[in-house]
C-alpha cells in the first residue's frame, strides 16, 4: 500500500516526466530509494534527445544501482516511477538485484491511452512486471497521479504532431 512518503517520490517521478516532455523525450521519469528512505538517484526518459530507444530512467537507474550499491543494499531499495517498467527495465531491475517497485500508471493504462491517441503499438509486447521478475514486491497504479501522467502524455503527442 502507497504512503505519503511513496506519493512524494511518485510526484517527483511525474516532475521528471514533465522534463522528459519539454526535452522532447516521452513522459517517464523514475526515483532510486534507498531503504532508509534517502534519494540515491533519478532520471527521465531520453530515448528521443539521445537517439537511443534504450535510455529508460528505469534501466539507468538499474545500471547504476550495479555500479553503486551493494547487492544488500540494491534489495532494500525501492524505485519509483511515473509507468511500470517495460519488458527491458524490467528485466534489468531483477538482473541488478533491486526491490520494489512503484508505478504510477500501469502497461495496460498506458496501452489503452496511446490507441486512443491513435499511437501504434510498441515494437516491445508489453507484460506486467511480475510476469518478467516473478515474486518482487510491485505495487500500483496510483490513481491519485495517473491524470497527470495521461496529461503529459497527450502533451508529448500534441508536440510531436505539431512539430
Amino acid at each position: 500500500m502507497t504512503d505519503d512518503a511513496d506519493l512524494r517520490h511518485l510526484r517527483r517521478c511525474v516532475e521528471l516526466a514533465a522534463e522528459a516532455v519539454d526535452a522532447g523525450d516521452e513522459p517517464f521519469g523514475s526515483v532510486l530509494v534507498a531503504g532508509d528512505g534517502t534519494v540515491l538517484a533519478e532520471d527521465r526518459n531520453r530515448e528521443t534527445s539521445l537517439a537511443d530507444q534504450t535510455r529508460h530512467p528505469e534501466f539507468a537507474l538499474a545500471r547504476w544501482a550495479a555500479a553503486n550499491m551493494t547487492a544488500e543494499q540494491r534489495r532494500a531499495a525501492t524505485v519509483y516511477t511515473s509507468g511500470e517498467h517495460c519488458p527491458m527495465c524490467a528485466a534489468a531491475h531483477g538482473w541488478v538485484g533491486l526491490g520494489r517497485i512503484v508505478y504510477v500508471v500501469s502497461s495496460e493504462q498506458l496501452g489503452s491511452w496511446l490507441a486512443e491517441l491513435g499511437v501504434s503499438a510498441s515494437p516491445v509486447r508489453p507484460f506486467p512486471v511480475s510476469e518478467i521478475v516473478p515474486g518482487l514486491p510491485v505495487e500500483g497504479p496510483v490513481p491519485e497521479l495517473a491524470g497527470d501522467v495521461h496529461d503529459l502524455h497527450v502533451r508529448f503527442r500534441r508536440a510531436r504532431a505539431e512539430g
